[in-house]
């Protein structure tokens, strides 16, 4: 009997075995489904689909984009945590969820590091953008006005954790203003308050901001990089201005489920860095002033543990506090 048994036992793991690997060698034979942890509409979301669009077209299943927003992310980010590891549910975030949340969140109920980095899609350098009709028009004249205004100036973020936040705490803490921060669940519905008026500015991506500048809808009046963008060659950098080393990126990442098989990251990763090197999605991102990045697994992973180390700092020195 006991022989019998073991010999039972060996074939049912030798069958999940061969059924777990066979689900490998297949992938993928469904659609696969990518959460957008923030609304529709901005930078992760736009990237995401010109992403998913070519996924779709190289791996031959349809590829579904799902925005859950809310948290700083943290909303969807979760609920592909916790969702199987089989390379049918994937998350596509920004930098918040993926390094910086748990610290700045008394209840998470997820474990960044333990996602499984597929890769990084785009990189963009943030701006400082101002509404319309905002008093300062250049960066000292805003600094300036931060300082005689404390508690007066309002700015809108993606979120608490989200880039945004934290590069505004990093501006306040280097300039030794005062701002009173305005959180919004995504990109789209905190522009639109800054258009309309109701906040004051936002620490931007450059994608999502350009156009609005170029309209006259909103005002760059720096960026937050080493050097001046070529394509804003009158717009200084902060450093510039007296913010010396002050640099704020944002980034777009995909993760997927912790312990998803290396053999489907792998196969996604190759598939992501064709997409992003491919002529149409160079195209679209040009468009837009986005940087394709893509490279390996590792290098994700790499990326993505350096900058939650920087950002850590950040919100230690400048003291953000748990929501």
């Amino acid at each position: 009997m006991f022989r019998f048994m073991a010999f039972v036992f060996a074939a049912l793991v030798s069958a999940s075995s061969a059924s777990a690997q066979n689900a490998v060698t297949t992938y993928p034979n469904r659609p696969i489904r990518v959460i957008v942890c923030m609304s529709a509409g901005g930078g992760v979301d736009t990237v995401t689909r010109i992403v998913a669009n070519g996924l779709q077209k190289r791996l031959g299943q349809p590829v579904v984009v799902e925005n859950r927003a809310g948290a700083g992310g943290n909303i969807g980010a979760e609920a592909v945590f916790t969702s199987n590891p089989d390379g049918y549910t994937l998350l596509a975030a920004p930098p918040a969820p993926l390094t910086v949340n748990p610290l700045l969140y008394k209840a998470i109920a997820f474990d960044p590091t333990q996602f499984e980095p597929v890769a990084i899609m785009t990189t963009v350098a943030n701006v400082l953008l101002v509404r319309p009709d905002f008093p300062a028009k250049t960066a000292q004249e805003f600094i300036a006005y931060a300082k005689a205004n404390p508690g007066k100036i309002n700015y809108a973020s993606q979120g608490i954790g989200t880039t945004s936040h934290l590069t505004a705490a990093l501006f306040e803490k280097m300039t030794g203003t005062k701002l009173v921060h305005v959180p919004y669940k995504g990109t789209a519905p905190a522009l639109n308050d800054l258009i309309a008026g109701h906040v004051d500015f936002i620490f931007m991506e450059l994608a999502s901001a350009i156009k609005l500048h170029e309209a006259g809808r909103a005002h760059i009046l720096a960026v937050a990089t080493a050097q001046r963008i070529a394509n804003l060659p009158d717009i200084p950098t902060l450093d510039e201005v007296g913010l010396k080393g002050f640099e704020s990126v944002t980034w777009n990442a995909i993760v997927a489920p912790p312990n998803t098989p290396p053999a489907i990251v792998a196969k996604l990763n190759l598939a992501i860095n064709d997409v992003l090197n491919s002529p149409e999605a160079q195209a679209h991102f040009a468009k837009i002033t986005l940087h394709a990045a893509g490279g390996t697994t590792a290098e994700a992973k790499a990326f993505l543990k350096k900058e939650a180390q920087i950002w850590d700092n950040v919100i230690k020195q400048a003291q953000v506090p748990a929501h």
